[in-house]
């Protein structure tokens, strides 16, 4: 069962920003990407009250994904990136990203906090971030 209702263009939407956003970083770093997504069409709290579908999550301006707002989301899905983004829809979460809203690819060291947000984890050269339960409960 879908986490997140969607359609097919979504699922090849969000395999797009996976890509886009985490290609270098493996299959488990485009999970991860995906949970992070997935959090913040699922969140109704912080910067994403709004936000309620996959399209809107992917295109959030101000405060969305580098990938949409810096030019570089421009390749094609591949099978398997949009394998990867069917599986987060179906609700499969991982760490440190399982309840991330957030996530950047610092120069070194993760920061502890990021914006008053608690880090989660790193996984390779990015850094995940939550928000508290009482901020946001639908991501937990």
């Amino acid at each position: 069962m879908a986490v997140v209702a969607h359609n097919e263009e979504d699922v090849k939407l969000l395999a797009r920003l996976l890509r886009a956003e985490a290609e270098g970083e493996g299959k488990q770093g485009m999970l991860l990407v995906g949970n992070t997504g997935v959090n913040r069409a699922r969140a109704t709290c912080l910067d994403f009250k709004n936000i309620r579908t996959i399209r809107q999550m992917v295109f959030q301006s101000p405060g969305g994904f580098e990938a949409t707002q810096k030019g570089y989301f421009y390749q094609r899905a591949r099978d398997s990136e949009i394998a990867l983004a069917r599986r987060v829809l179906r609700g499969e979460r991982f760490d440190p990203a399982r309840n991330s809203l957030w996530f950047f690819k610092p120069s070194g060291s993760c920061p502890a906090q990021w914006y008053n947000q608690n880090n989660s984890g790193r996984f390779k050269s990015h850094c995940f971030y939550i928000p508290t339960r009482a901020d946001c409960p639908q991501v937990y």
